[in-house]
């Protein structure tokens, strides 16, 4: 068994090496990098998933991470991950996925007696296959020829989540202490808790995700990054707002499980990255924008958030709000009151279009409506509305905040003449056609031409 487990890892690192010659570009190296972490994360949890089922299991050996061999776990990420996107220019996609399933079809009986197969273990390969090979090679051909950037944020976010909050926790309690059994062992209701706690550390790591997707054209890999210098969202009030959630969710996770070595990694996370990561970063950071983040560096700490928002040089934000509609008249009184840093209120009837609902418009082009545009103003006021404002623009959070908004305060309606009253649930639910627009400003705005919204 020696000479196959050393078969099964030397082979993969070969081709590895091999299909890395023939593919030099940096970029797809680094792609093919994060398709071997997507592999390697799926591999485990697709044995996870063999256990119960009886796909397959090992014989009993030394070098192994729960019955898994290490060597066979990395060859077999190897294989699923980074060599056919090195070699992606000679193996389109389903080609690739066809020579990996005939590959594992006749290899793996082979391994005898290291590895012991069940009846339905080509169940186990299909299902390997289409829920880890397949996103493996889909992110790491994405991020090579950099395309489909919301898909390929997504995968990031789904195989560095299982990195960070199921994988290195499995390996501390593997190796220290703590486990999953004691987190199972919970009451409900201290569960329930945890997870709500849990999803408001995660607020400001999904928020700077999307920023970095939405705003600066790029990913939170390092080695696909934004295009622009991000300063806006949770970087406008700090430097890390995805390192700093991390540690906090590790060390509520430390807490919930028992596992003191758990809050140990987790610290150890913030020391490499002031250490290690961070000096790097500024370096290239610096590099590709120079003043800009110079002046940005000087006034955003990386762990230690701002209470206003980052003073950006760029051009000013605005605002449009129906100030004759009763609901729209308080959010912009509201705002007023707390002189928002870089935003422009407006009234609604002086956009160059008709609107329907509450628009916001950022210098670069950004633009946001409804719930979603107040909840952007709500980031140049101070952190704790900020914060609100990341969780009002989550995924199906945004969405249930318009719902509920349209339903039950304000039904989306046209810009009405100053001083006709718009309609609302209770005197009026239509969202149906309203006479055009007067363009003389509404009350409690300030009056005056406001610039076209960018792009």
């Amino acid at each position: 068994m020696t000479t196959v487990r050393y078969l099964c890892l030397l082979l993969p690192v070969a081709l590895t090496l091999g299909a890395a010659r023939l593919e030099r570009g940096r970029e797809a190296r680094f792609a093919a990098l994060l398709a071997f972490v997507a592999a390697a994360v799926g591999i485990a949890a697709l044995t996870e998933l063999a256990r119960p089922t009886g796909w397959y299991a090992f014989a009993p050996v030394d070098g192994t991470f729960r019955g898994m061999p290490v060597d066979l776990w990395l060859g077999w990420a190897l294989l699923w991950g980074p060599i056919p996107v090195l070699l992606r220019g000679l193996l389109p996609l389903p080609v690739a996925l066809g020579l990996l399933c005939w590959l594992d079809v006749v290899a793996m009986p082979q391994l005898r007696p290291l590895v012991h197969l069940g009846p339905s273990w080509l169940v186990g390969e299909a299902v390997g296959l289409l829920c880890v090979a397949l996103p493996a090679q889909l992110l790491g051909r994405w991020s090579a020829d950099r395309r489909r950037l919301p898909a390929r944020v997504l995968l990031q976010l789904g195989v560095f989540t299982a990195l960070v909050l199921w994988l290195l926790p499995t390996v501390v309690f593997e190796f220290g202490d703590g486990s999953w059994d004691r987190l199972g062992r919970l009451p409900t209701t201290s569960l329930f808790v945890l997870a709500q706690l849990g999803v408001l550390l995660a607020v400001p790591a999904l928020a700077a995700v999307r920023e970095f997707a939405v705003r600066g054209g790029g990913t939170p890999y390092p080695w696909d990054p934004p295009r622009r210098l991000v300063t806006t969202g949770p970087y406008g009030y700090v430097g890390n707002p995805m390192q700093v959630s991390t540690v906090g969710l590790l060390l509520l996770l430390s807490m919930a499980t028992g596992s003191g070595w758990l809050a140990v990694a987790a610290l150890a996370g913030v020391a490499f990255g002031v250490g290690v990561a961070g000096p790097h970063e500024r370096r290239d950071l610096d590099d590709r924008y120079g003043p800009a983040w110079r002046r940005y560096r000087a006034q955003v700490r990386d762990w230690w958030p701002r209470w206003r928002p980052y003073p950006s040089d760029g051009p000013t934000a605005l605002l449009w709000l129906d100030g004759d509609c009763g609901p729209c008249g308080v959010v912009g009184t509201f705002l007023d009151r707390r002189d928002p840093r870089r935003l422009l209120l407006r009234p609604a009837a002086e956009h160059d279009r008709p609107l329907r609902r509450a628009r916001y418009a950022d210098g670069d082009g950004h633009q946001e409506r409804g719930v979603a545009a107040v909840a952007r103003a709500l980031e140049h006021v101070t952190l704790g509305w900020a914060y609100l404002g990341w969780l009002l623009r989550l995924p199906g959070v945004a969405w249930l905040a318009q719902l509920v908004t349209d339903a039950m305060i304000a039904p989306p309606h046209l810009t009405r003449p100053r001083g006709e009253e718009c309609p609302t649930p209770s005197s009026d639910s239509s969202t149906g056609p309203s006479p055009p627009s007067v363009r003389t400003a509404s009350p409690g705005f300030p009056p005056g031409p406001s610039p076209a919204p960018p792009g």
